[in-house]
């Protein structure tokens, strides 16, 4: 780890449990959402006896937990792939957040693990005087895991070094990567987990509302806070609006205008808001931070083309396996697309999706539609038997996902965790709104059979009829995935018993 990225596994962490993906004073953010046509059923074969426990049981735990739509599994010998029991292990149906275990391998062979994302400070032409002699260039290399605080460091770095300013402009480069306003088209506006998408991110692409109420009015203050840096942002504005509902209003002009309802605010709070121009957003913080350290630079301009010059300060993320640890663990969307664009090269990521089904149907033999790196999309489809025998594959070959996935623990049939469990379960879960999935490694104690494993909960229907400014948290969509998820521990606990 280069000085650059000390402590950027504690910040990210951090900013991702800590406000990120929730925020105080607002309803809870629901599981990441969207919509997709029904999948066609297939034959289903019933869950085998040998689990321990009889077909009428197991048909009785899918009966119980009153999902609707579509349940399929597969679980298998984890060395040799051999299906020990399954159900509709053949029908599609939409892979929500798992998908981002295939981006994870997909990555890995593509870039290798040695690779880092760096963003990197350029000079058009010498430096005299403490001044370029030219243009200063921010570049962007897609770098999702940026935060403010690493940008400050650079910033101090470029200061200390002994640079005041550039007698050109301030240019800023974000094609490292397509440059999309978000993952999908059909979200509700606030949504920060359908982040936008670009060379150049910062924060996982959100900026900090911060809200006070005090004598009768309101004080709002809009800024990239870090752990040490705090600087202002002015291409975002927040305002309250004295009504109920909506709950928000957007408008993406050259100020990114959002209004607030003030019922819903209590007397302060904090929530992160997205930013949907986030290479501007980049270019603005780093000059503010600039100007903080004495460093003079003009407002920022976009360049389409890579200026020539030489590198004077760069930031580079954690190693890819890191990276991929963080994203499996916080189901970061934001960094599954940048992961899977930079892996690909495609120019959009329906294009990129497409490149990364090709080469999983080259790899493991599977037939994958992917329509993005995240899963957020609902137009993507898997099946338990492919994501099994891809799971099972890439362990046999040695690059397998065990030592970054999360141990999502054995539960007991109420969905409880049972601490200190021998069995480890090593698994990426996947949630959209009447949708969800895990899929991972069921690993004993020394000596015992480990499997490999792939559920499957679906109800597009349902889904599909939700209006788009409710898809946040749907009316009873809490309530179906705390049934589908209980379902996923009654079944690994009773593989795990039998088969381990």
């Amino acid at each position: 780890m280069t000085k650059a990225t000390e402590g950027l596994g504690l910040i990210s962490r951090r900013l991702l449990i800590g406000g990120l993906l929730a925020g105080a004073a607002w309803p809870a953010l629901g599981d990441i959402m969207d919509s997709s046509p029904r999948p066609v059923p297939r034959p289903e074969r019933g869950a085998s006896a040998a689990t321990g426990a009889s077909a009428g049981e197991i048909a009785g735990l899918v009966t119980a937990a009153k999902l609707g739509g579509e349940v399929a599994w597969v679980v298998a010998d984890g060395k040799t792939g051999a299906v020990l029991d399954a159900r509709n292990p053949d029908l599609p149906l939409p892979p929500a957040s798992v998908a981002k275990a295939v981006t994870a391998l997909y990555a890995l062979d593509r870039l290798g693990a040695g690779y880092r994302f760096a963003t990197r400070i350029l000079a058009t032409g010498p430096v005299s005087g403490g001044m370029v002699q030219g243009d200063l260039v921010l570049a962007g290399g897609g770098d999702p895991t940026l935060q403010t605080d690493q940008l400050g460091d650079l910033v101090l770095r470029l200061a200390k070094a002994g640079l005041k300013g550039a007698t050109g402009r301030f240019l800023y480069w974000d094609g490292a990567l397509p440059v999309l306003r978000g993952i999908a088209e059909d979200q509700p506006a606030h949504v920060g987990y359908n982040a936008a998408i670009s060379g150049l991110c910062l924060n996982f692409n959100r900026v900090h509302f911060e809200w006070k109420r005090a004598n009768g009015d309101w004080q709002v203050a809009v800024d990239a806070r870090g752990e040490r840096f705090v600087p202002e942002v002015g291409m975002v504005r927040v305002s309250i609006a004295q009504r109920e509902a909506p709950l928000f209003t957007y408008d993406a002009g050259q100020v990114e205008e959002w209004t607030v309802a003030s019922a819903a605010l209590g007397n302060g709070g904090s929530r992160w808001l997205p930013v949907r121009d986030p290479g501007r957003y980049v270019a603005e913080v780093f000059r503010t931070l600039a100007r903080a350290q004495g460093i003079r630079l003009d407002p920022g301009e976009r360049v389409g083309t890579l200026p020539q010059g030489q590198e004077v300060g760069r930031v580079e993320s954690e190693p890819l396996p890191d990276v991929l640890r963080d994203m499996l663990r916080f189901s970061t969307n934001l960094t599954a697309e940048c992961v899977g664009l930079t892996a690909s090269g495609a120019g959009g990521l329906e294009a990129s999706g497409r490149a990364m089904s090709d080469w999983a149907r080259a790899t493991f033999g599977v037939d994958f539609t992917l329509r993005d790196h995240s899963g957020l999309g609902g137009a993507s489809r898997v099946t338990a038997a492919g994501m099994a025998k891809v799971l099972v594959a890439a362990e046999r070959d040695r690059r397998g996902l065990k030592p970054i996935l999360r141990n999502v623990g054995m539960k007991d049939d109420a969905g409880k965790v049972i601490e200190g469990h021998a069995v480890k379960v090593l698994a990426k879960s996947g949630t959209l709104n009447f949708v969800s999935g895990l899929a991972g490694h069921i690993v004993p104690p020394g000596g015992g059979r480990d499997l490999v494993f792939a559920i499957f909960s679906g109800d597009p229907e349902r889904r599909d009829a939700v209006p788009v400014a409710l898809r946040e948290e749907p009316e009873g969509s809490s309530a179906w995935t705390k049934r589908a998820r209980r379902l996923q521990g009654q079944l690994v606990s009773r593989w795990a018993k039998a088969y381990g």
